[in-house]
């Protein structure tokens, strides 16, 4: 690893750990045990902004920490910072149902199919850090009902070390499905950082949204609020760290599409790219200049992404796909020449490929929680990450070869019956204005 960096996977082969859902041994590294050994490590603060926190192991870690007389601060996404146990399912969204129900089956310790008071009480992380007192705020904070999503992953550590990266502190985002043994976790990474400058950058990211914490004069900033600047650079041993923090307005020269394009323009040989979301047009329109300059290319998203008529993968594909409506999307520019390297990877069944990850000529890695979309750049609260280092990149090159393999590339079957749907439905499709 380089110098004052380290990286966990999910899902990493060479590494194995006892799932604490399944109790059986599975591939990967532990990153809810890398985040436990970080909130135990520390001695003077802790502060989380992450979109959901349900593990409740890193709740009661947290909670510990609180009582020890730590200054222990979260921040999270309002749809999530709501205890589960104090839910009614029956008013709750199919994506929450389905969420309390597999929240539910994590508290169950004895799998007898009900929950008694102290399995509910044990198994709600916010309920944990409720009960102990720890302050947290979500993005209403600031008056408004919310920002568009308070999607930051980080946590901060005594001003000196911080974690993040794709990963929600959720036990889908680690170690899987409490309600389906095959799941694995959706595919994510961890970063460990250990730098006191970069520390104090994420900390006034924090600070902004903060403001004087719950109640009071209501000053916290969420989404463009924030007024976020350009990206600041630090150094962590030789490793040149770029973070920026998002959103921006669009026609800010600092937004985060314009750091990640310019970024892949500096690729002279190969670029990887394995992707949750990929749905900025002018990225594609990168990735088109690349590969007109002969640069080697490797594209995988997520397959639940990847068909919908809003993903850039159907450009660099050559195809398009009218949305509901029978619209194109504005903009649209299908490759007249097809990427042979785009193709989606086989996961089990609900998992996601929840990386937002490039690998740039296997010397520089773009990370963050910063999907590859405008909503990531111009509404939600981000982070991305730009890491010059070839250590870091070619753990991050393993990564994508394990993902390669296997992996279904071109007009798979299912997208091809998507297509014709829609062509059956729509003709060619008119673009929208």
């Amino acid at each position: 690893m380089p110098q004052g960096i380290r990286v966990a996977f999910n899902q990493r082969a060479e590494a194995s750990y006892r799932s604490p859902i399944s109790g059986e041994r599975r591939a990967g590294d532990n990153l809810e045990e890398l985040l436990l050994q970080t909130i135990r490590e520390a001695r003077q603060e802790l502060l989380v902004a992450v979109q959901e926190l349900s593990l409740p192991r890193v709740a009661e870690a947290l909670a510990e920490r609180q009582r020890a007389g730590l200054r222990v601060r979260v921040v999270l996404e309002n749809t999530y910072s709501t205890p589960w146990s104090a839910e009614h399912e029956a008013e709750l969204s199919p994506h929450l149902r389905h969420r309390h129900r597999q929240l539910m089956a994590l508290a169950d310790a004895n799998h007898d199919g009900q929950l008694s008071a102290q399995e509910r009480a044990s198994g709600d992380a916010v309920a944990i850090l409720q009960r102990a007192g720890v302050p947290l705020i979500d993005d209403t904070e600031d008056g408004s009902a919310g920002s568009a999503l308070m999607h930051s992953k980080y946590l901060i550590a005594d001003r000196r070390v911080v974690i993040t990266g794709s990963t929600n502190f959720t036990p889908s985002c680690i170690h899987g499905d409490p309600d389906d043994r095959r799941s694995r976790g959706n595919v994510n990474h961890l970063l460990r950082i250990e730098s006191a400058a970069l520390a104090a950058a994420f900390a006034a990211d924090f600070a902004a949204m903060w403001g004087d914490g719950p109640g009071g004069a209501q000053d916290s900033r969420f989404g463009l609020a924030k007024q976020s600047g350009p990206a600041q650079e630090v150094m962590v041993g030789p490793s040149r760290v770029r973070v920026l923090f998002a959103p921006h307005r669009r026609q800010d020269p600092n937004q985060g599409l314009t750091l990640i394009a310019q970024v892949l323009a500096e690729a002279r040989q190969k670029v990887d790219l394995a992707l949750f979301v990929f749905s900025a047009q002018s990225l594609a329109d990168s990735l088109r200049e690349l590969q007109q300059r002969g640069v080697g290319l490797r594209v995988l998203a997520d397959p639940g992404f990847a068909s919908r008529p809003f993903s850039e993968v159907l450009d660099l594909l050559g195809v398009a796909l009218p949305d509901q409506d029978c619209k194109l999307e504005a903009g649209n520019h299908p490759l007249q020449a097809p990427l042979a390297g785009v193709g989606i990877p086989r996961l089990p069944s609900g998992d996601k490929l929840h990386h937002k990850v490039a690998v740039i000529d296997n010397r520089t890695v773009i990370t963050g929680s910063f999907n590859w979309s405008p909503s990531a750049a111009h509404k939600n609260d981000e982070v991305l990450l730009v890491i010059d280092s070839p250590l870091l990149a070619a753990h991050f090159t393993r990564e994508m070869d394990r993902l390669w393999k296997g992996a279904e590339l071109g007009i798979n079957p299912r997208l091809a019956r998507k297509l014709q749907r829609g062509r059956q439905r729509c003709g060619s499709g008119a673009m929208r204005g």
